[in-house]
């Protein structure tokens, strides 16, 4: 019997998990290490922060799922592999830390055939003083990266709301925390239906809202922009978004790096080398993301941190580091398997694995200091990339060492995403948009790096419920509901 170790159980972990315990079938065993009784679909939680859903609807208890599934599920984060053993075990194993109630601070260590990294992020809110303490709960800002944070950000909009209904103007900040972080995505979603909100509310003409972000030009997302195809016509993700922003009265700030926070301001920098304050009386503030801090060591002790993961903490995959210059990068830099290069039986999924470079140009100021957009790598892309690395690690047990590994590279691969601008059964609008491929193959598609006949949007009503269905979708799969199986990553 061969044992699967899967560290996180988020969209690239419960994918990995679910999908291997599945094919693997009670022959061998599957384990999912991870500090979370629940689990969430992060891509309801802005609803969750404007009082749209509650977080009970956005998320569930995964100890009844996995004990279904036949999965050996351990409340606990992962804090050290060793993958060559150690002096006194001589299999590969994984130390962890219980943080369930029943356990919580005991360590155990469990020996593996094989691992696959889906930790997810650290969401670190240190690198910028004030913006918010280990969980998320600063004083001066809030953030909608888990249920529950978003379920906080909720009761301090509400009070923006009251202050307003009041007579008392509001001040709104929505955007990204530090000039290095990603997921501009959710703070797009999350500023629009802030705006929305607050017509519904009846006191739009009492609020400014002004987004702040990292990125060189509206639309950027982490990804270089985009040309996509939109009501029959090639137009670029900057135009698309300016016209949003513009549309909604919605002010921005771009090429910001936010270095401090206090009680009602922010100090910035910007890609020009000037700096500022920004003051606010509500801000969420997405925080940059790093590894989580696991550590290595080999048989001898010896920390080798440093040969498993990249200087950011994830974890080091086939993919090409030492492409240099942005303008050396190419597609193929990317990775296909997820398999870790010096230790062939550990991989990494989703946010969990180090990209070999940005995807955006990388920008700093006159200054020094970096501001510029990291890569994505959730959503749909987590849960293809988990379930390519499931299929490798299940065929590698079943088939031998030398079975053929399944491939998902993000140049090769498409996505799609639906933004959502407003909830309502009438009123409610999204961005439904595709993108083909996520990383841009400029020497295959010459000029916008992507196919515009497969990479489009549309922004309205239809968009909105598309978003909707797919929250009812995704968590009826993971919920391992009949046929779920059918339905695509």
């Amino acid at each position: 019997m061969a044992r699967l170790v899967v560290l996180g159980g988020g969209v690239a972990g419960h994918t990995t998990a679910t999908f291997a315990a599945k094919w693997l079938g009670a022959g061998h065993e599957v384990v999912v290490v991870t500090p979370n009784a629940k689990w969430n679909w992060i891509p309801s939680n802005i609803w969750v922060g404007v009082g749209e859903m509650s977080k009970e609807e956005v998320t569930f208890d995964l100890a009844p799922v996995y004990n279904k599934a036949g999965i050996t599920y351990k409340q606990a984060k992962a804090v050290s592999i060793n993958p060559e053993g150690s002096a006194d075990n001589a299999s590969p194993f994984v130390t962890f830390e219980y943080t369930g109630q029943d356990k919580a601070g005991e360590l155990e260590n469990m020996d593996f055939d094989y691992l696959v990294n889906a930790t997810g992020p650290k969401l670190n809110f240190a690198a910028t003083p004030g913006l918010g303490d280990a969980n998320g709960m600063g004083e001066h800002t809030v953030s909608v990266c888990t249920a529950d944070h978003a379920t906080h950000a909720f009761h301090e909009f509400e009070k923006s709301i009251e202050k307003m209904k009041a007579g008392e103007r509001q001040k709104f900040l929505i955007g990204t925390g530090h000039g290095m972080c990603t997921c501009q995505g959710a703070a797009f979603e999350y500023i629009f239906n802030i705006e929305h909100e607050l017509n519904k509310a009846g006191v739009r003409d009492m609020a400014d809202i002004k987004w702040i972000s990292n990125e060189a030009f509206l639309g950027d997302f982490g990804m270089g922009g985009l040309h996509m195809k939109v009501g029959g016509y090639v137009v670029s993700s900057k135009i698309f978004a300016e016209s949003l922003y513009a549309e909604r009265g919605v002010d921005w700030m771009i090429g910001a790096h936010v270095s401090k926070v206090e009680k009602g301001s922010i100090d910035y920098e910007l890609l020009d080398g000037s700096t500022g304050k920004e003051s606010f009386d509500f801000a969420m503030l997405i925080p940059p993301f790093a590894g989580v801090g696991l550590k290595a060591y080999n048989k001898a002790g010896e920390d080798v941190t440093d040969t498993v993961f990249a200087p950011n903490g994830f974890m080091k995959v086939d993919a090409n580091y030492a492409a240099g210059a942005y303008e050396n990068w190419k597609a193929s830099d990317w990775p296909r398997t997820y398999q870790n290069p010096t230790y062939k039986n550990m991989f990494a999924a989703g946010i969990a694995f180090a990209p070999p470079h940005l995807i955006s140009k990388p920008m700093s100021s006159p200054n020094g200091t970096p501001i510029n957009p990291t890569p994505p790598r959730t959503g749909m892309p987590a849960g293809i990339i988990g379930k390519a690395v499931a299929y490798s690690v299940c065929d590698l047990i079943t088939k031998g060492e030398n079975a053929h590994l399944h491939e998902a590279s993000m140049a090769e691969m498409g996505a799609a995403c639906v933004a959502s601008a407003g909830k309502g059964v009438f009123t409610g609008t999204a961005a439904a948009m595709t993108v083909f491929p996520v990383v841009p193959d400029y020497e295959k598609y010459p000029g916008t790096g992507r196919d515009t006949e497969y990479t489009f949007g549309e922004i309205g009503l239809a968009g909105h419920w598309i978003k909707h269905i797919l929250h009812h979708m995704f968590i009826y799969k993971a919920k391992l509901k009949p046929g779920w199986t059918l339905i695509p990553e």
